[in-house]
């Protein structure tokens, strides 16, 4: 899966810098994954829509597909903080993550289909059973670690969407947070 990612921003804000203090610490208590996912959570939940927490260039999208700007990657690698800037009709794949991940809608509102695969039987092919449908509007926070973290994402709203995503790994380095692209027959 393709994501246009900015480069890393040169410029920062008050608000960012106090967010990623405080992720440090939840991070780094060393908890298990998803205690880790829920104290990052109620640590994003306050900053968002907050309109001192992003620049406009983290607030630029693409024409072409949602664009990804790197905020924030730890250097020891534990964590990274993500802003997906997301234009009317633009989606993901359905896919998986590489790691635990928080996400919380800062602007405007997403949509998200969840699934489960269910494996084959038969000789048939695996599919992937539609599970939920949610939409999260700006302030709602939700997390996840794997394995059972398959959705896709879109913005089905006819303004811009902005989202956080705050990721148990180094997204600057990988450039990526998808572990696995699903193509298989899937309920849309």
């Amino acid at each position: 899966m393709t994501t246009p990612t900015a480069a890393r921003p040169t410029a920062t804000t008050t608000r960012l810098d106090c967010l990623v203090d405080e992720v440090r610490q939840a991070v780094g208590r060393g908890l298990p994954p998803d205690l880790t996912a829920h104290l990052v959570g109620e640590a994003l939940g306050p900053h968002l829509g907050a309109a001192d927490l992003l620049t406009e260039e983290q607030r630029a999208g693409d024409p072409d597909h949602y664009r990804q700007h790197i905020l924030h990657a730890e250097r020891d690698g534990s964590f990274s903080v993500v802003a997906l800037v997301w234009l009317p009709g633009q989606r993901t794949s359905i896919h998986d993550h590489v790691s635990w991940c928080v996400t919380g809608v800062h602007e405007g509102r997403e949509s998200e289909r969840r699934y489960r695969l269910v494996p084959s039987a038969a000789g048939a092919p695996p599919r992937l059973v539609a599970t939920e449908d949610v939409v999260n509007e700006q302030g709602d926070v939700c997390g996840f670690a794997p394995p059972g973290d398959i959705h896709r994402v879109w913005n089905a709203c006819g303004d811009k969407a902005i989202s956080l995503h705050i990721y148990g790994a180094d997204i600057a380095r990988l450039g990526t947070s998808v572990r696995r692209v699903y193509d298989l027959p899937a309920d849309r």
